[in-house]
């Protein structure tokens, strides 16, 4: 039992990684904070219920989360990104819009700082949007299950008390997901991936060619297989050629007058906020998320939508000085 004296205190050490699992569930940080919420209310509700001889306060906690997630889920649809839903467009095709797709998107990595000051407690390979956008071709139980078993190491009865199954159902559902993954690829990109340090070197390098519009400089930059996609608009198109011609295209159309503000994204990956020149300040065109491996640049994912904006607390105009402008 959790008494009303000092349930915040103890339950509050969970929030980061209550956000990180319900992200990864739904594929939004809009609705994973939304869920958290939920989940914190129904475990002040239902406080006088828990009973530590049974199960762990996270154990319990997670039962919650799990059934907030699984209960949104039924509602709302998967959410992809378009790489992972339509075929590989001319990168001087027109711009198609998915108007009937709900689009994956990227989680702010400040969302998780304040609770996760160190790093430590969340997988963070696991928030990386190659593995998030896979999580999504899985129906919410496998989904769940893999989360819990392989992410959070949850042991199988663990498991199947916070899905409210028996093990078997866990290790078939989990069995089910593991086949699906490697269908899709392994998408968590341990292997190759750079530190940190090295990642921001590579996007300041890309940032710094992008300021000039350089557009060899850019290439450069990239794998030769690398791909961009640009939700919520369906088009997306792989190569390095490929990429040089749309960027050619942007700056042609965008202009050259550019103000980028780097942001951090879905457990540390890299990216920026591009600002272009509107009259006498500069205008929020995008938000571009970068994975890099050993070899550069293999995937820009550019977001154009207000509320992934929001999310990120980015100022809609900027001065010429880089400061928001207010009343905007």
């Amino acid at each position: 039992m959790v008494g009303e004296e000092g349930f915040d205190q103890r339950v509050e050490p969970f929030r980061a990684e209550l956000l990180a699992y319900c992200y990864r569930m739904l594929g939004s940080a809009h609705d994973a904070e939304d869920l958290v919420q939920d989940t914190y209310l129904r475990a002040w509700r239902a406080r006088e219920q828990y009973d530590d001889t049974r199960s762990s306060l996270r154990t319990w906690l997670y039962r919650i989360a799990t059934n907030v997630c699984l209960t949104a889920l039924e509602v709302r649809g998967r959410r992809p990104l378009p790489s992972g839903l339509v075929a590989a467009s001319d990168p001087l095709a027109p711009f198609v819009q998915g108007e009937h797709a709900t689009w994956l998107q990227p989680l702010p990595d400040s969302s998780l700082e304040a609770g996760d000051p160190a790093g430590t407690v969340i997988d963070r390979s696991s928030l990386r949007l190659a593995f998030a956008s896979a999580l999504q071709h899985l129906s919410a139980r496998q989904r769940g299950a893999l989360i819990l078993r392989e992410v959070l190491g949850f042991s199988a009865a663990e498991a199947a008390e916070i899905l409210g199954t028996t093990v078997v159902s866990v290790n078939s559902s989990l069995q089910r997901a593991r086949t699906r993954m490697k269908e899709i690829g392994d998408l968590r990109e341990r292997v190759s991936e750079p530190s940190a340090t090295e990642q921001r070197a590579w996007i300041e390098r890309y940032m710094k060619a992008f300021e000039l519009a350089d557009v060899e400089g850019l290439k450069r930059l990239l794998t030769e297989d690398v791909i961009m996609e640009m939700p919520p608009m369906l088009n997306w198109f792989s190569g390095r050629g490929n990429y040089g011609l749309f960027m050619e295209w942007v700056f042609e159309k965008a202009g050259k007058d550019w103000l980028l503000k780097g942001v951090t994204a879905n457990g540390g990956q890299p990216g920026f906020a591009a600002y272009r020149r509107v009259g006498d300040g500069y205008g929020l065109h995008t938000l571009q998320i970068f994975t890099v491996v050993g070899g550069g640049i293999t995937r820009n994912s550019v977001f154009q939508d207000p509320a992934v904006y929001a999310t990120f607390g980015l100022a809609a105009r900027l001065d010429d000085e880089g400061r928001a402008v207010a009343g905007v």
